[in-house]
């Protein structure tokens, strides 16, 4: 008797552990009957769909998960492939996909597995949006290209007009040129650890450059814009002096791309009371419209696709 109460103990045991790990999981579990009743729930599965554990038992799924896709998946008993569905309180401005698998087992009960694949999704929206806006930027130049050189070699060109048209040519092979150094950058970047305070550079410094900068492009643009520069703090800032260049002229040159000339463009650098840097770039262009800011620093990712053929670039943002 007492064997059979151990081994009765023992297996009692074994089960706590079980559903401990399933409650621990980070995919979400929702057991169902054969009339598609919720039975059991985890705590995942309760945050991924808001469900109440005590007091959603035995309501039926369908009821509490409205969507027509997952309706029509657990109705047609072919479980073989996922469904993604927006997870109950997803917005536009913050998305968030679940990725829902069912399983049989029992007695007509069936295992509701539930995983978040926002993360996964926005990869996917990035990786789409990098092969769109690269193609984008290759396939202008080289359509130009191919057009000069197809005229170089079929007409008999006066000495200035093939000069000229050999200076276009090289504005475009040098458009490519950038093109593949950030994505050598973007590459390099990816792959490298986080720089440490090693390396210190004058906040000043690094706002000198970006003022020449701004004001060489805005002259190249044409525009007439009012650029103000306050004059920078006494800081300095960690980091590779490069890299910190790189990303704050980015900032810079894109306030002057897209304000309309007689705008206003003014950059400034101070330091927090955590004592970081804040370097602001205010402009008086079109702005961005408020769905947009929650992908505001995703890389290759851009507001409005036309806007490549006057400013150029694969439309990715630099980390912050």
């Amino acid at each position: 008797m007492l064997v059979r109460e151990r081994r009765l103990q023992e297996a009692e045991g074994r089960l706590a552990d079980f559903l401990d790990a399933i409650r621990a999981s980070p995919n979400g579990v929702i057991l169902l009957d054969a009339h598609g009743r919720i039975e059991w729930v985890n705590d995942t599965a309760a945050a991924h769909f808001g469900l109440d554990p005590a007091r959603d038992l035995q309501q039926h799924v369908v009821h509490l998960l409205r969507d027509p896709d997952f309706a029509a998946f657990h109705g047609s008993r072919n479980y073989a492939q996922d469904v993604i569905i927006p997870a109950p309180g997803s917005t536009a401005s913050r998305p968030r996909k679940l990725s829902l698998r069912l399983h049989p087992y029992g007695e007509g009960r069936l295992l509701l597995l539930s995983r978040d694949v926002t993360a996964v999704e926005q990869a996917e929206i990035m990786r789409r949006d990098f092969v769109a806006n690269v193609s984008h930027e290759i396939r202008t130049p080289l359509t130009v290209l191919s057009g000069f050189v197809e005229t170089l070699r079929t007409l008999d060109l006066p000495k200035d007009e093939r000069g000229r048209y050999l200076g276009l040519m090289g504005q475009q092979t040098q458009r490519m040129q950038t093109l593949v150094n950030d994505l050598l950058t973007l590459s390099r970047l990816e792959g490298s650890p986080l720089p440490g305070a090693g390396e210190w550079t004058a906040v000043a410094s690094l706002q000198a450059q970006c003022e020449q900068e701004a004001r060489a492009l805005a002259t190249s643009l044409g525009k007439a814009l009012d650029l103000r520069f306050p004059p920078a703090p006494p800081l300095a800032v960690g980091g590779i002096a490069s890299e910190l260049q790189s990303a704050f002229s980015n900032l810079v040159s894109n306030a002057v791309r897209y304000t309309p000339a007689g705008g206003l463009v003014e950059v400034q650098a101070g330091q927090t009371p955590e004592g970081r840097l804040e370097f602001t770039v205010r402009d008086t262009g079109p702005g961005i419209a408020a769905e947009h800011l929650p992908r505001l620093t995703e890389r290759f990712y851009r507001v409005d696709r036309s806007r490549s053929r006057e400013t150029g670039g694969p439309g990715w943002a630099w980390p912050s």
